[in-house]
């Protein structure tokens, strides 16, 4: 068994596995340790499908650019069907604020290079049909924004990993970092131990505790959504929709139709309700499909099929934490995803490997200025 690899990635979710993956396209030697049965089964499978570059700073929506042109083209390219739909995102306003902040926000996303336009409500009802439009002002639109299965693409991603060589260690939990003058010497499991020229963090709930076990003190605190599906019924809705509005127990909720004719939906809670606690409640559901039904009165007829919770890795400023650890010479980390893990991870993966390698670009670099470990965290990400 070898015990030596070019990179060692901890976790195997919606970035350890697209990390492994663009790792070993380059013909590196890849191991990932994961202390689940198999991959994509801790957040991954809760996400709930939208792809977004609709973010308002560059180094997100440049990253989820790369990541709807790779789940976009996977089909083609590679075979797999991934439930891919470029549906789009759509962000109503209900309120002067939110219409201003919208419209504000669209002028840095049209810089940055975004497919966004803001639409009437006559349009949007095109989009949305049987919108309520009591109020409604106008919405904003991005039509190359899609969805897509959590669990056919990150098992498409695995598969793929796995023909170009990358190795996994599942049921592996890893308890401690050897450290010899400034680099992780080798990686000590419950099963072995191991080698890497990299060692990279991807591991989610649990970023904060690898990142302790090498000296550092991540700022990922994890907190908990619940979100639900519905049967599947025909086709009747386009985008994404994103309701920002602010209301008792929630910040802002979103849903939309999957490609399997399903409704998707999910509520940010407010306040947020931290820590890891994957017990569905009995609140969840009357809150949220009071508010669905109320931006969209033909949803009361649907069946719901289930709920569940899972959780975001949050940062302070909602914005991931991604670059080389200076403290340890040949650790990266790449965590705090704040619940958009699943969107960012296939264009994260290409970047963290460019670290790895060294072949950054000035966009690269650009962006890892957003994600910089060292920053100062005084931002904050609008609408996310």
């Amino acid at each position: 068994m070898n015990k030596s690899f070019d990179v060692i990635v901890i976790g195997a979710g919606s970035v350890g596995v697209p990390v492994a993956l663009a790792a070993a396209a380059r013909k590196l030697s890849v191991l990932v340790i994961e202390s689940l049965p198999s991959p994509g089964q801790g957040n991954n499978k809760k996400a709930i499908g939208g792809i977004r570059a609709t973010h308002s700073d560059f180094g997100k929506i440049r990253v989820c650019q790369r990541s709807i042109e790779i789940f976009s083209r996977w089909q083609e390219e590679e075979g797999d069907d991934i439930g891919w739909m470029s549906n789009g995102y759509s962000f109503p306003a209900y309120t002067e604020s939110d219409e201003r902040n919208l419209k504000d926000l669209m002028q840095i996303q049209q810089e940055f290079g975004l497919k966004i336009r803001w639409v009437t409500p006559k349009e949007y009802e095109t989009l949305v049909p049987g919108i309520n439009r009591k109020g409604l002002r106008g919405a904003t639109y991005s039509w190359e924004d899609g969805s897509a299965s959590p669990l056919l693409s990150l098992n498409a991603f695995y598969f793929k990993s796995l023909s170009l060589a990358a190795e996994y260690r599942f049921r592996e939990n890893v308890q401690d970092l050897k450290i010899s003058r400034n680099r992780i010497s080798s990686v000590i499991t419950d099963k072995g131990e191991y080698q890497g020229g990299t060692i990279i963090n991807t591991a989610g709930n649990n970023a904060r505790g690898i990142g302790a076990l090498a000296g550092l003190d991540l700022p990922v605190f994890p907190d908990n959504h619940e979100a639900g599906i519905t049967e599947p019924v025909a086709r009747f809705s386009g985008p994404m929709i994103v309701d920002m509005r602010k209301e008792p127990g929630s910040a802002n909720f979103y849903f939309y139709q999957n490609s399997e004719g399903q409704v998707v939906f999910c509520i940010t809670p407010d306040p947020p309700l931290p820590g890891i606690d994957n017990l569905s409640t009995s609140e969840f559901l009357p809150l949220c499909s009071r508010r669905m039904i109320e931006v969209y009165p033909r949803l009361r007829n649907l069946k719901v099929r289930r709920t569940w919770r899972g959780q975001y890795p949050m940062t302070p400023d909602g914005f991931p934490v991604v670059g080389r650890s200076r403290e340890i010479d040949n650790l990266i980390n790449a965590v705090g995803m704040c619940g958009q893990g699943y969107m960012l991870g296939p264009g994260l993966g290409e970047l963290v490997s460019r670290i790895i390698t060294a072949e950054l670009c000035p966009d690269d670099i650009r962006i890892l200025k957003s994600f910089d470990p060292y920053r100062d965290f005084s931002g904050m990400e609008q609408f996310k």
